[in-house]
């Protein structure tokens, strides 16, 4: 086991920071209403989470869907919802699902557009829905987004194409929105590849009112990146700490803090992709900013690196040179695809060797690294009762005791390909494989 420290450069704060969860809206210890659940931080709040996942011991049910997807499930109360696609590998067709948490289909509706198979196993069913008890929302690749009441009616419909322009993106509309106190964020960063360019437009940063689908405000997302890093898969995400807010969005060689009133620009920071002779034209984002309170570690790329910003009131204007704007740095060892995730003081990096490394979150000191997979990570980890769920591109779930020593509890080989990320709600996990829908959870605890 590699105990080597990180190589870091930039300013490490010498008073420990309080890496906690950070008080938002919609969401009970038993629901996983989005995307990395109601804290938008991949962390559950239950403390029966189980330490095993088996099918042959604590599965207790599996439902076979009609066709691949990224998009991973979201639970609250008697439903799990989840989009996909229809016909197998190759359909055309989009769909949005809700079973009961008893593994029963309550209604499937057919939603707008058809599906676009990308490269390595992508398609339109990447973005993950969203629910607030009243109403779900689901959004595909090709840009339409639809609300539908818990009974499966359709509310509102919104071509995100039509009205704010083409996307220009090489794998599709992927980024997920946020859903927050009554409002859907977006981030639609995309442009066209060219190695010169004088643009400096990457699209829009959007919110709708989620009820009705009007937009509340939109704010061009402005960056000089070129080529490649004009387009953007990673997903927006919301820090509140109960004296500051704001909607994180991440793409264009820049992580940028748009205000919740207007969308104006707060603060920008670039030092993700080195400028000059050295630049990357292909460090497009995939993994996204995660957020613990005084803290958002910021991602980057292909083996680039990972930020620690300190979220307070010198958090202002371009912050690219301020070091005082850093809790530490990391010059390489970022996640490719899969997110962070801050847990229990330390900050876990699933990269997509198939490496894992654990870094102390207050100082960013490489705590250790290693192989845990022989497959890529895809799906981001999630966390609760002090255990962390990591699940490989082969279907390799694997569950760590979370602390300062490697501790593996148990794996399980599911043998199907998964890209999505589990979710976690009522003592149960959920794992979306290409294949299946899958429940683990104590058999004996009733429903």
């Amino acid at each position: 086991m590699n105990r080597s420290k990180t190589f870091l450069t930039g300013l490490i704060l010498p008073w420990a920071i309080s890496v906690l969860a950070i008080p938002l809206a919609n969401s009970t210890a038993d629901n996983w209403p989005q995307w990395r659940g109601g804290k938008f931080d991949s962390i559950s709040p239950e403390t029966n989470a189980p330490a095993e996942i088996a099918v042959d011991k604590n599965l207790l049910w599996k439902f076979e869907m009609p066709g691949p997807g990224g998009a991973s499930p979201v639970v609250w109360g008697d439903n799990v919802f989840v989009t996909t696609v229809e016909g197998g590998d190759n359909g055309d067709d989009l769909s949005l699902l809700c079973l009961s948490t008893e593994g029963k289909l309550k209604w499937k509706k057919k939603l707008e557009g058809k599906n676009r198979n990308s490269r390595d196993s992508g398609n339109s069913a990447s973005p993950s829905p969203s629910t607030d008890g009243e109403h779900v929302w689901a959004m595909t690749a090709n840009g339409v987004v639809q609300c539908f009441d818990m009974k499966g009616e359709q509310v509102w419909s919104k071509d995100l194409q039509e009205v704010y322009g083409k996307f220009h993106i090489q794998f599709g509309m992927t980024s997920t929105p946020v859903l927050d106190q009554g409002r859907l964020y977006f981030q639609l960063i995309h442009g066209e590849l060219k190695r010169r360019s004088r643009e400096t437009s990457v699209g829009w940063v959007i919110a709708l009112d989620a009820k009705s689908g009007k937009e509340i405000w939109k704010q061009e997302r402005k960056t000089d990146g070129l080529f490649e890093n004009r387009h953007s898969y990673a997903s927006p995400v919301l820090y509140r700490d109960g004296e500051i807010e704001f909607l994180v969005t991440h793409g264009g060689d820049y992580v940028i803090g748009h205000s919740l009133k207007d969308g104006s620009e707060l603060w920008r920071c670039g030092d993700l992709n080195p400028k000059g002779d050295n630049y990357n034209y292909t460090l497009r984002f995939v993994s996204s900013p995660v957020c613990a309170k005084g803290m958002l570690v910021v991602p980057t790329a292909k083996s680039g690196p990972v930020l620690a910003l300190k979220v307070d009131s010198n958090l202002t204007g371009d912050v690219t040179d301020k070091k005082q704007t850093r809790h530490w740095r990391m010059d390489r060892g970022t996640p490719d695809v899969a997110t962070p995730v801050i847990y229990n003081e330390q900050v876990y990096l699933a990269r997509e060797n198939g490496v894992l490394i654990c870094v102390d979150a207050t100082t960013g000191e490489q705590i250790y690294q290693e192989r845990l997979l022989a497959d890529r990570h895809r799906s981001t980890p999630v966390a609760a009762n002090g255990k962390v769920y990591i699940a490989d591109r082969k279907g390799k779930i694997t569950i760590l005791e979370a602390g300062r020593k490697l501790t593996v509890l148990s794996t399980s080989e599911l043998g199907e390909e998964t890209l999505a990320s589990p979710a976690i709600s009522n003592g149960r996990v959920y794992v979306r494989t290409q294949k299946n829908l899958y429940a683990f959870g104590d058999k004996s605890t009733p429903e």
